[in-house]
């Protein structure tokens, strides 16, 4: 049988190129485009040997084409880390806008079923939690993270819009907070950055007091259910999260006991919108996917650990002590 053939755009980036892994493990002709503002080639260099890959070095925000048929396109093209998307505001609104459009016009032309990568930043600084795929968010559509949420809120009804119009096959995920290897060092979300300050002996930076909380997922645990959705027939908004909660102060202890150094913090400013609260309600994706997360937070953390050490360059007296 020919291979299915399927678009990943962020191919090169933290999740995509665990995508592109998955699924080339499944069969698939895979071909990956990014632009490479955020992505890493090496994420995904031990693909290239491979027939069944090819790379396209493309920005989505403009027209885009790939040759030949096509069954599938994931959309997760863009900066996902507030370090990133407050540099380039810009890019982050026309990647989920303008590339959004041109990939949904590529679908239509190839009768391609189309899955975007949405995000609980929908959810803004929620007053429901945990957060259900019924609530509308709380946003701010003028504050700084309003770049970032608000591309992904247009991503979301660009796509509603042209299932309902056009009756294209789509599927909507909203990611909640994720990690893994292939995380950048230096992309600014709280796990990289505790792990590489822990492993460098450096102060945890908290931005507030700590009574924030996130909900961690591991990266294996979310690619399950994104390629779950992809071949289910849901075509509205699922949450795919790891509801187990834990507030960052407390998530700072776990990773200096994980790491052996001692808790050391230091508290700044918390930055304006910064959600108070993320916990996902993972009944749709339980109900419609058969899907919860399997790896719990100190396996997914000690598997993480590995590949920071093999990446943070820790001082020489730190490392002969």
């Amino acid at each position: 049988m020919e291979r299915k053939r399927v678009l990943v755009t962020g191919g090169a980036g933290f999740l995509g190129s665990h995508l592109c892994d998955r699924l080339i493990k499944e069969g698939y002709h895979v071909m990956a485009m990014d632009n490479l503002i955020t992505g890493n080639l090496e994420n995904i260099e031990h693909l290239f040997k491979l027939e069944q890959f090819e790379f396209y070095h493309h920005d989505v925000s403009k027209f885009v084409h790939v040759p030949g048929k096509l069954d599938y396109i994931l959309h997760f093209a863009s900066p996902a880390s507030p370090i990133d998307y407050l540099k380039i505001p810009i890019q982050t609104l026309k990647v989920g806008s303008l590339g959004t459009h041109n990939l949904l016009g590529l679908a239509m032309a190839k009768g391609a079923r189309m899955l975007i990568a949405s995000t609980s930043e929908v959810y803004g600084d929620p007053l429901v939690h945990p957060q259900t795929e019924d609530y509308w968010g709380n946003v701010n559509p003028v504050g700084p993270r309003g770049c970032y949420d608000e591309a992904k809120r247009f991503q979301e009804a660009m796509t509603m819009a042209y299932h309902m119009h056009h009756g294209l096959e789509t599927r909507i995920v909203r990611i909640f907070n994720t990690y893994g290897p292939r995380m950048r060092l230096d992309d600014g979300r709280v796990l990289p950055a505790f792990l590489s300050q822990a492993l460098r002996g450096e102060p945890l930076s908290i931005f507030g007091d700590g009574s924030q909380t996130r909900s961690f997922c591991y990266v294996d645990d979310l690619v399950e259910g994104i390629y779950r959705l992809l071949l289910s027939d849901y075509h509205l908004p699922v949450n795919i999260g790891n509801p187990s909660e834990i507030t960052i102060k407390e998530f700072a202890e776990e990773i200096c006991k994980l790491t052996g150094v001692e808790l050391n913090i230091e508290y700044q400013p918390l930055p304006t919108d910064d959600p108070q609260k993320r916990q996902p309600d993972i009944s749709l994706a339980r109900e419609v996917l058969g899907w919860e997360p399997q790896v719990d937070r100190a396996e997914g953390l000690r598997r993480t650990l590995e590949y920071f050490k093999e990446k943070v360059q820790v001082p020489a007296e730190k490392a002969n002590a």
